[in-house]
């Protein structure tokens, strides 16, 4: 499956990393723009200059590591693209041109399912899509999720309980699932 990644999942960081966990473990091919990178950068900004400089080296090291992910979508495609919040229509013109199957997002509401499945697009949240690559391969999000936290740790030195961790990255159901196992 080709998903391309709206701004809102790339940001936080723990959902990012368990979403390109995922990406690495052939769950799905990660795509997005230059503008859906910016938008990150953006919000990552206002937690002053050091959270920007670390977003930017964040999105150098994604390029590097999938040289191919990134979509130019033609603004005359964009253009000719309408959702409920036109500002949107960047990350809908990126899945068209880069033959996704999914957009994965926390907007539900700014992808309408019947304007996005007449694109032959269906709208993901990250937390069902993880959800389902848990059911497929217990053990392989077992493994991104103990990445994911001890990096947690190293960063906060803190203990970083994995339920909470992932429910505070808006994970709740893959939280719930592998406290399962």
């Amino acid at each position: 499956m080709r998903a391309v990644l709206d701004a809102c999942v790339l940001y936080p960081t723990v959902m990012r990393e368990m979403l390109m966990g995922a990406a690495a473990g052939g769950v799905f091919t990660p795509l997005w723009s230059a503008r859906i990178l910016e938008e990150w950068a953006r919000a990552a900004a206002r937690l002053g200059a050091e959270g920007e400089a670390v977003a930017r080296a964040e999105i150098a090291l994604l390029r590097d590591r999938w040289p191919d992910a990134e979509i130019a979508p033609s603004p005359h495609l964009e253009a000719g693209l309408h959702l409920p919040d036109p500002n949107d229509a960047h990350v809908l013109a990126t899945a068209i041109a880069g033959r996704a199957d999914a957009i994965v997002t926390l907007n539900l509401q700014d992808f309408p399912t019947r304007l996005l499945s007449s694109h032959g697009i269906l709208r993901r949240d990250p937390d069902g899509l993880l959800r389902e690559a848990w059911a497929a391969d217990p053990e392989g999000l077992a493994e991104i999720a103990a990445r994911v936290r001890a990096r947690a740790e190293a960063i906060s030195g803190q203990p970083q309980p994995l339920r909470p961790l992932l429910k505070k990255a808006k994970l709740p159901r893959l939280a719930k699932a592998l406290s399962q196992d």
